[in-house]
């Protein structure tokens, strides 16, 4: 009788997590599907490099703001690679402090007061506070230059501590700012040295977001979220922000770069995720960071994401206009997490459940239970799903990062389903406690800037 109704649990657990299995992987493969058909038609054509865009980075002034708390060990090399690659032009490095944080204060100023490139701007506040407030003290800073100068900005670059940038980025800016709001470029992480798990995991993840999913919402039409790096928004769009809440960045918010994106769009600005060829025929011209190398880290970071896209997004940044049906698939793609890792965690126990069945049926010597035809066609589905799944993101991490890293993108997937379902837990207490009143913090993680050797090696690939 025990073992009945054990095996009657097992089956319930199965049928419910096979249905919204399936459910999640048909939406996965009708994104593909579309990402396929347009890269077939941009095969038709020629697809552009570099050397082809007509405006030239001088011709524009940008402002590139670096938000830095407890980054000492990385804000000196990362400025250095910066200025090394990047040159002499019409650009201004702003790099936010906070008065308690000497140590990444003396890290700035060891690049040497007198270059004008850089820009130091020490909050008034003690940190951390969040990210986004930190991005409003560099643009107060901003402001006063402009009013003092007599000369504006075009557009305000945003970069972390630990980013290396390409040389060519600015150029790639200056030939879309004209025609967009902001522009987007790719993020393809770097996999940290013993870390081929963990680090290497987000290889996958942005190659399957970065290299076929924005592409897709751009071609829908839809909200595209910026990534907080490798990203330029217009001065001119940051203002008319600033007029409507007071401050172009909200600091209340947890995703202030993903709402910003989401802002854009509502007030009828255009965004453009660029993949501009650095030479013909070579990779894109994207932005390269270390991410983190161990699971405590990633699910930290993975934790802040979900509960600022897919809990509090639900209540800040709410749905689309009710026409807008491809803006809506894809905020309920970005805010699905909430119910695909218990979905996943139910799977998985569920796995476990019909093994401890086999075995009970064996030592007891009793029949198992019949086969259910519904269940077994649902489960039949999600394994040609799921094989699709592997081999879409085996592809695309071959494509951008060779077949050494493709080897890697299955075991991987496990690994990041492991950090997903804590990241999840950890997410939905931190919502809770904001609910509650809670202070917002920068929960950021350590950073790790690459090495001097790479660095070199990089700039001239």
């Amino acid at each position: 009788m025990a073992l009945s109704i054990f095996d009657a649990a097992t089956r319930e657990l199965t049928l419910f997590a096979a249905i919204f299995l399936a459910i999640g992987g048909v939406d996965d493969f009708i994104v593909d599907v579309l990402f396929l058909g347009a890269l077939v038609g941009r095969r038709k054509g020629r697809r552009a490099s570099i050397d082809e865009l007509p405006a030239a980075a001088a011709d524009y002034r940008f402002a590139i703001f670096v938000p830095a708390w407890d980054e000492s060990s990385v804000i000196a090399p990362m400025l250095r690679s910066m200025l090394g690659r990047w040159g002499n032009g019409p650009y201004r490095i702003y790099v936010g402090t906070y008065p308690n944080d000497p140590a990444t204060i003396a890290a700035v100023l060891s690049l040497g007061a007198d270059d004008s490139r850089v820009r130091l701007v020490v909050g008034a506040r003690p940190g951390p506070t969040t990210k986004a407030d930190c991005l409003n003290t560099l643009w107060a800073a901003l402001a006063r230059d402009e009013a003092t100068e007599g000369e504006a900005f075009t557009a305000v670059v945003l970069h972390d501590a630990e980013d290396v940038v390409h040389p060519q980025e600015l150029a790639v800016y200056a030939g879309w700012i004209d025609r967009y709001g902001a522009v987007q470029l790719p993020v393809a992480p770097l996999c940290q040295p013993g870390s081929r798990l963990v680090s290497g995991h987000y290889l996958d993840e942005f190659a399957q977001s970065h290299g076929a999913t924005l592409l897709v919402r751009q071609m829908l039409g839809a909200s595209l979220p910026l990534a907080g790096v490798g990203c330029a928004i217009r001065c001119d769009v940051l203002r008319r922000i600033a007029e409507a809440r007071g401050m172009p960045f909200d600091a209340t918010s947890l995703t202030e770069d993903y709402e910003l994106g989401l802002s854009l769009r509502a007030l009828g600005t255009r965004c453009a995720f660029v993949r501009v060829a650095e030479r013909p025929g070579g990779p894109p011209v994207a932005i390269r960071a270390y991410f983190p190398a161990t699971i405590s880290a990633a699910v930290r970071q993975k934790a802040r994401w979900m509960a600022g896209i897919a809990l509090a997004g639900w209540d800040r940044t709410g749905w689309a206009r009710p026409w807008d049906l491809g803006d809506h698939w894809m905020r309920m793609r970005d805010r699905r997490v909430t119910l695909a890792m218990p979905v996943l965690a139910i799977a998985y126990a569920a796995l476990v459940c019909w093994g401890l069945s086999a075995l009970l049926h064996a030592v007891t010597g009793d029949a198992p239970p019949a086969q259910d035809p519904l269940l077994g066609q649902l489960v039949a589905l999600n394994l040609l799903l799921l094989c699709w799944r592997l081999a879409m993101r085996t592809a695309l991490v071959t494509h951008l990062h060779g077949w050494r890293e493709g080897c890697w993108a299955v075991p991987r997937m496990v690994v990041g389903n492991y950090i997903g379902l804590l990241a999840a837990r950890r997410a939905l207490w931190i919502y809770v406690r904001l609910l509650a009143g809670g202070p917002l913090r920068w929960d950021k993680t350590a950073h790790q800037f690459p090495s001097m050797s790479f660095d070199a090696q990089s700039a001239v690939a």
